[in-house]
């Protein structure tokens, strides 16, 4: 079958749209209605409920649907951005339909267990250990900068399974079933007053061996998949429809797609940094005529232009004689400087209005103020700013690797965190 064109796609879900969209529909039954049909995740293969499209097509999906105020698919969670292509990629045919279906239903929810205390910067270093018992896998330990765990039916687990293999081969990545004894979590309050991170506790938590994807011990390449497709969502630009937080433990399920089709709906959150948001603060500079500033006018230029460079490095990237690896990990830097640059031409916009925080507290409705106390979240998660530029250097330019012991040192033989 031929790849359609961004036209034919566009033409294709508007008349889908027509036949199937209504505003009567619970969030539940419209992603019901949606999942079966490709456009839940375009990108997944077609034996995995998607399209098997490119990237640029998906963004034709999602500005549709932005475009047409409909509600789209469950694009804000981890199971749609992370657990479903990685399980598409390494998991088995039967992993593949008993779990990603009802990704793309949004009856589930995930997480991500991969950080630990003392494995951040170097996630192959996590202690979290599983042992075989029977059919199961019995796990202990502890993670933490679980974004909305305490939401999560299931989790992205990756656990020692063979400390007498080097560090990175003696991992396996489990899918980990959330609601069960030995799994608690405690949520973590950020400078925003909201929770998006958790600490989670495991104490002899199971797992059956039929939820390990990717192979025993293969589990750093399945993780690496993983924070693959994490970096090229936190990268990537274009616009998106409104969605609900998937899985029972959201308690959106029921509620109308109404209250989130809307585009004065607002469920919390940051909003996405891009040309939409850079009109935003031009339209409020001009009304508090603070671009007359020369000084304002030139910080603005400058955003604009870190905006078109990553959007142009987005197109770039669809050519493969052009990519060079590095586009995930290129995309999450321009994201981070992105929000730092849209907090300091935000605030100065605001001047005095930048210390109050909330909806109508300011003339931004609290929007610029959100972006201020969560911009320094963006160089952190997914793998900090100095993690990306490591990985540019050693995986692209063949910079020499930082010091260390030998790769193949069993990992019981390191000196610990």
């Amino acid at each position: 079958m031929s790849t359609p064109t961004a036209e034919e796609v566009r033409l294709e879900l508007e008349a889908w749209l027509d036949e199937n969209w209504d505003e009567n529909l619970t969030v539940r039954e419209w992603w019901q209605r949606i999942a079966p049909s490709g456009y839940a995740h375009p990108t997944l293969a077609v034996q995995a409920g998607g399209r098997g499209w490119g990237r640029d097509l998906a963004g034709v999906v999602n500005t549709v649907m932005a475009q047409r105020g409909v509600m789209g698919p469950p694009i804000g969670g981890l199971g749609w951005m992370l657990a479903a292509p990685t399980i598409a990629q390494h998991g088995t045919p039967e992993q593949i339909q008993r779990l990603i279906p009802p990704i793309l239903e949004g009856t589930v929810g995930w997480c991500q267990l991969f950080s630990e205390p003392g494995a951040g910067s170097d996630l192959a270093g996590l202690a979290c250990k599983a042992r075989r018992d029977g059919d199961e896998w019995i796990v202990s330990g502890q993670k933490v900068w679980t974004s909305g765990g305490q939401v999560a039916d299931w989790g992205m687990l990756i656990a020692r399974t063979d400390p007498d293999a080097p560090k990175h081969k003696g991992i396996t990545w489990f899918a980990l079933e959330m609601d069960q004894p030995g799994v608690s979590v405690r949520p973590l309050r950020e400078m925003t007053g909201r929770s998006m991170f958790n600490e989670v506790f495991i104490d002899e938590a199971r797992v059956l061996d039929a939820d390990v994807i990717g192979g025993l011990n293969n589990g750093w390449a399945v993780a690496n998949t993983t924070l693959r497709f994490e970096r090229e969502s936190l990268g990537s630009a274009g616009r998106k429809p409104r969605t609900a937080t998937p899985g029972a433990r959201g308690k959106s399920l029921d509620r109308p797609v109404s209250d989130f089709a809307s585009p004065a709906a607002n469920e919390g959150g940051v909003p996405s940094v891009g040309h939409g948001l850079w009109q935003f603060v031009a339209d409020l500079a001009a009304k508090s005529q603070k671009n007359e500033d020369p000084n304002f006018r030139q910080e603005m230029v400058k955003l604009w232009s870190l905006i078109e460079v990553n959007r142009l490095g987005a197109l770039r990237a669809k050519d493969p004689k052009q990519r060079t690896g590095a586009e995930p990990n290129i995309g999450k830097l321009h994201v981070s400087e992105m929000f730092r640059a849209f907090r300091e031409v935000g605030l100065s916009v605001l001047g005095a209005d930048g210390m109050l925080s909330g909806a109508h507290d300011s003339a931004s409705d609290g929007l610029l103020g959100e972006i201020a106390v969560f911009s320094p979240g963006p160089s952190i998660y997914g793998g900090t700013d100095q993690i990306q530029r490591n990985i540019i250097g050693e995986r692209v330019l063949g910079l020499p690797r930082e010091p260390g012991p030998a790769r193949d040192t069993p990992f019981r033989d390191l000196p610990k965190n």
